[in-house]
């Protein structure tokens, strides 16, 4: 059997000089590191360089959603102290925010959505829990086929129809899919709440995870921005592009988010916030004075040896594929983030991930040349989760809950804008060989 696992991992392992040799793009990326442009589309722009003269050039990150700058886009719902989730699903699915009454009616009909199939609970999430949340969620988006009575591809509005119910009806799977983990698999009481019809998606999510159903407002609002800031987030990144891929096959709406949540499932992908919470609790306690930079600087150095942390020698949370100076979502999220950790009780934990946070950029440096990274998204919404008493299992599926709506918009794009199958090439590396017939081999 060592022979044949040996044999399995020569035969899986790919000089890497033959992609140089051949040109090849590996995982969609030119040499410098941009994206190979494999699509085009008016969702959204994330932006983090410029070229200049043929050069990959730092700049500060912007992000912005159907042309919208989305600081603009949170700084106008919270000064008017309103949630803005809604209006967000709505501009990224409608190309345009609304009025008053627009957005009153999308609220509604996500209210009419919210509930899952009659029984879909009982049978398919209680029936059959699952130790990962991400696992049972991509679960219950295939199941959820089933229910449907027309769920293969057919006209735009009839699309559309099923994406506003799986947006509404998300946190509830979520929420569900928990509680049936915990009294499943760590022998907790169950507690199931039906979403409650006077709050907001962000609300209904704290209120349906917890057994008491209590939250404060300041929690829901930062649970409002997360979900705004993880709402979308361009056609290239893994679980977008999967998403596309799908659609453009023509399979039905169920498969392609499936095959999107899956994706995002991994922790090079949605699954680095719980990494960097791995991470962040290994660093302290490995470090024994969080205020001296010597110590924490040690202690990424062994990191990035593979000698800490999970031995992959990744600083998680540090460094995206686009942006250089700065990640505009982590630089929102941070900003809104400190007067929860003040509130709470976490503010020694917070200028810890500060330290880690202005020291990695040097750590990660090579031949004396400072790499040019910054946090990202995932750094600082783990420990936002931890402060809003999320469990951690939840941090990727509260990901996933949020993006749907990008994905959905994605999806239509896609549908009903390509019409080509996504299908790149392979430069087969194999040889031709003659057949043996068993008896000589």
């Amino acid at each position: 059997m060592r022979n044949r696992v040996t044999r399995l991992l020569e035969l899986n392992t790919i000089d890497k000089s033959i992609y140089t040799k051949y040109d090849v793009k590996r995982g969609l990326r030119n040499a410098d590191g941009t994206g190979v442009i494999a699509g085009v589309t008016n969702i959204c722009n994330v932006r983090g360089y410029y070229i200049q003269d043929g050069e990959r050039m730092p700049m500060d990150g912007s992000l912005t959603y159907r042309g919208i700058d989305v600081q603009k886009l949170v700084e106008g719902f919270t000064a008017d102290n309103r949630f803005g989730y809604e209006e967000t699903a709505y501009l990224i699915l409608f190309g345009d925010l609304p009025n008053e009454s627009q957005l009153a009616a999308f609220k509604n009909v996500l209210h009419e959505y919210k509930n899952p199939p009659d029984r879909f609970t009982e049978d398919n999430i209680l029936s059959a829990p699952s130790r990962d949340i991400m696992n049972k969620l991509e679960r219950s988006m295939l199941a959820l086929y089933s229910y449907d009575e027309n769920p293969e591809l057919s006209d735009i509005a009839s699309e559309l129809d099923k994406m506003l119910r799986i947006i509404a009806m998300c946190p509830t799977l979520i929420a569900h899919a928990y509680a049936a983990k915990s009294h499943y698999f760590d022998n907790k009481s169950l507690y199931l709440h039906r979403p409650n019809d006077d709050l907001s998606l962000a609300e209904n999510f704290l209120y349906s995870i917890r057994h008491d159903n209590v939250f404060s407002a300041q929690e829901a609002h930062l649970l409002d921005l997360c979900m705004v800031l993880h709402a979308e987030h361009g056609g290239g990144n893994n679980s977008a592009f999967t998403c596309r891929c799908v659609s453009s096959t023509g399979s039905d709406v169920y498969s392609a988010l499936a095959a999107a949540i899956g994706s995002l499932k991994g922790p090079r992908h949605g699954g680095a916030n719980k990494k960097v919470m791995e991470m962040f609790d290994y660093i302290k306690r490995e470090v024994s004075d969080w205020g001296n930079d010597g110590q924490v600087r040690a202690c990424l150095e062994k990191i990035k040896r593979g000698e800490g942390g999970d031995g992959s020698g990744l600083i998680y949370g540090i460094g995206h594929a686009v942006y250089t100076l700065s990640d505009p979502r982590a630089v929102l999220l941070k900003r809104m983030a400190i007067k929860l950790a003040e509130d709470k009780g976490y503010s020694d934990e917070f200028k810890l991930l500060e330290s880690v946070e202005r020291l990695a950029p040097d750590v990660l440096s090579e031949n004396g040349i400072r790499k040019t990274v910054s946090a990202n998204v995932d750094f600082y919404s783990g420990l936002v989760y931890k402060m809003l008493d999320i469990p951690e299992e939840l941090f990727t599926p509260l990901f996933a809950m949020s993006r749907i709506v990008g994905w959905c918009a994605h999806r239509m794009e896609e549908a009903f804008g390509q019409n080509r199958i996504v299908r790149p090439a392979y430069k087969v590396m194999s040889v031709n060989r003659e057949y043996t017939p068993l008896e000589n081999r």
